[in-house]
């Protein structure tokens, strides 16, 4: 960590619990203090000594233009014009609400939230609502927010401190919460077949992002659907990071299954606190003011948000941003595995699109207890060594890494070849 940096921390830890706002930016998983970031720009950050790094994450995910894109600056900047929160309805609002319907298969109506949190939360309250029910079924290693129902064997920032759970989660409810092996079926028929009755919903990141990328194994996610429809238990997919990520549809487009419920937040606002939950007509039609099952928010569609949201979903808008981007990860990723290969360090990439993970071992990684059987220490080596030569990498091994539109060959080759040299060290 810069000099800067370091007497940022202090001065953080002395007002900010950890001298942090989410757990993972502490950087204890790695064992290096939280690099404090100046500005961003293109695939760049710097950070508050002014050195520049090639950023891999994105700022968690949303970054697909990169940072700073014009079409998104001007929009804010015309939005802001405007004012910054009317706590009243906006047409921005509406035409967003559109752009989501228009891209996502299984969503007819949508509500607008702050953040990933709030729209898996307020998907469960409507599971519940809707079905009478009070169980839910998630998968160990899948982080769906810091909401109560959820903090039962999660992964992200749970996973990266050890944590199996949270004080402060009443244990009659987390009762009412069983967490699964990710990619086995044979336990959610075991599960549905003793409790089926009393379960509203499975809720899962249908493309596992926070225990590191997990990809479903065939016929998983088609299995899940086919349980839930016969035993009339809602489906969410908490597509938070996989929205607009791995296809303009999400991975529901990708491999053509329809959830009841789908969440979204990150991309759909352009870098701004966001979230949202959507689903059939039929369905969402249970939300007040229309129907019982309440949910609020002031600052839910704030016009920032909204229009910088549709800024990024216009550019996406093109056929050809998800080739360029396919090709982008490939030469990283395929880049990676080759310099891995030449350094004599064996590692495993799982990737879907423009998301992806560096595992270090030689087991296929499945679910989240594969996971932490890997060389998770060899990958805070890496990180350090990656980091000394200002590629910025998420500090955790369990979160992806992200590719953007303003990654170009140049800083990728740079990251390659740094990765080599990285690698040569362990």
């Amino acid at each position: 960590m810069t000099e800067k940096s370091r007497e940022l921390f202090l001065k953080a830890q002395e007002v900010i619990p950890g001298g942090v706002n989410s757990p993972v930016r502490a950087g204890r998983a790695v064992g290096v203090d939280p690099l404090f970031i100046q500005r961003a720009d293109g695939c760049y950050l710097w950070g508050a000594d002014g050195k520049r790094y090639i950023d891999y994450v994105c700022s968690w995910g949303p970054m697909i233009l990169g940072h700073r894109p014009p079409e998104v600056i001007q929009a804010l900047r015309d939005a802001l014009e405007n004012g910054t929160s009317y706590g009243a309805p906006t047409e921005l609002e509406l035409n967003l609400a559109k752009m989501i319907v228009e891209a996502v298969p299984s969503i007819e109506m949508v509500r607008m939230v702050n953040s990933g949190t709030e729209a898996t939360m307020s998907a469960i309250r409507l599971a519940r609502g809707y079905t009478g029910r009070n169980m839910i079924i998630k998968f160990d290693g899948c982080y769906h927010g810091h909401t109560d129902s959820c903090l039962v064997s999660a992964g992200s920032g749970l996973a990266t401190f050890g944590i199996p759970g949270s004080p402060g989660v009443p244990a009659n409810l987390a009762r009412l919460t069983i967490s699964l092996p990710f990619n086995n079926l044979e336990a959610v028929e075991v599960t549905v077949k003793k409790f089926g009755d009393e379960i509203a919903a499975i809720i899962i990141e249908p493309i596992a992002g926070n225990m590191g990328v997990v990809l479903p194994e065939k016929g998983f996610l088609e299995g899940l659907r086919k349980i839930t429809r016969e035993n009339g238990i809602l489906l969410i997919f908490d597509e938070v990071i996989t929205g607009f990520r791995v296809s303009p549809g999400g991975a529901q487009e990708l491999y053509n299954i329809m959830p009841d419920l789908t969440c979204l937040g990150k991309i759909i606002g352009g870098g701004l606190p966001i979230g949202a939950y959507g689903g059939s007509r039929d369905l969402m039609s249970h939300i007040a003011p229309v129907g019982t099952v309440y949910q609020a928010g002031t600052l839910s569609g704030n016009p920032l948000a909204m229009a910088a949201g549709m800024a990024t979903l216009m550019m996406l808008k093109n056929k050809e941003t998800y080739v360029r981007l396919e090709e982008k990860s490939r030469f990283l990723f395929s880049g990676l595995m080759d310099v891995a290969g030449r350094a004599g360090v064996d590692i495993i990439i799982t990737r879907v699109g423009s998301m992806g993970s560096i595992f270090f071992g030689k087991n296929r990684v499945v679910d989240f207890d594969s996971v932490k059987q890997t060389e998770t220490s060899k990958y805070t080596s890496f990180y350090r060594e990656m980091l000394a030569r200002r590629i910025y990498l998420a500090p955790s091994p369990f979160e992806a890494l992200f590719v953007s539109l303003a990654h170009n060959e140049e800083v990728m080759k740079k990251t390659i070849d740094s990765a080599f040299h990285s690698f040569k060290k362990l």
